[in-house]
């Protein structure tokens, strides 16, 4: 299952291999934001902080909703993807329908009057960054998986399903790497 010939872009998801035991990327799911000569930036997906969104910003006291783990690096700063990049001034297109940033004071605006929702925005604090070259080392040593990114599965609130999920949509050995325990010494 070699991914070593797929082209990393904007809007890739990296899957993380079964057997991966990284603390921070271990059955994560990384949507790739950002791809430049400076390197990779990426969001897990699929890992949430202790704390929801209105607990760590005081414009959102009302939108109680998960806080994700991005990755770690800048672990003070907040991060958000979402679909309202039509509205939002200053977003940056991942793909169609799916963005990243743009005006904070807007989506302030717009969670208040209750104008966006959960299913159309994620925060993260802090990112995943890769230096150039570092990703494509990763991919030699089949560490990740890549698929392409589908904007219903980037916005799912199903988070502790999703790595399994993405990996049976891609069909095939991939659905039977889904099944693969956490910890096989155990079975």
């Amino acid at each position: 299952m070699s991914t070593q010939n797929v082209k990393i872009r904007k809007g890739s998801l990296l899957v993380s291999e079964p057997m991966m035991v990284d603390n921070y990327f271990k059955r994560s799911v990384v949507l790739i934001t950002e791809k430049s000569e400076t390197g990779f930036v990426g969001f897990i997906l699929n890992k949430v902080v202790d704390i929801k969104i209105n607990e760590a910003l005081n414009q959102f006291e009302s939108f109680n909703h998960p806080l994700y783990f991005g990755g770690p690096v800048q672990r003070d700063t907040i991060f958000y993807i979402h679909t309202k990049g039509e509205i939002i001034e200053g977003s940056t297109i991942i793909q169609k329908g799916l963005y990243w940033g743009g005006d904070f004071e807007k989506v302030a605006e717009m969670v208040k009057a209750n104008l966006i929702n959960e299913s159309e925005i994620k925060f993260f604090i802090g990112y995943s960054g890769w230096e150039p070259g570092q990703l494509e080392g990763e991919l030699e040593s089949e560490s990740w998986i890549v698929s392409e990114a589908k904007v219903e599965n980037v916005m799912s609130g199903n988070y502790k399903k999703l790595w399994g999920n993405v990996l049976k949509n891609m069909g095939n050995e991939f659905a039977l790497l889904s099944n693969f325990p956490e910890h096989p010494q155990l079975n």
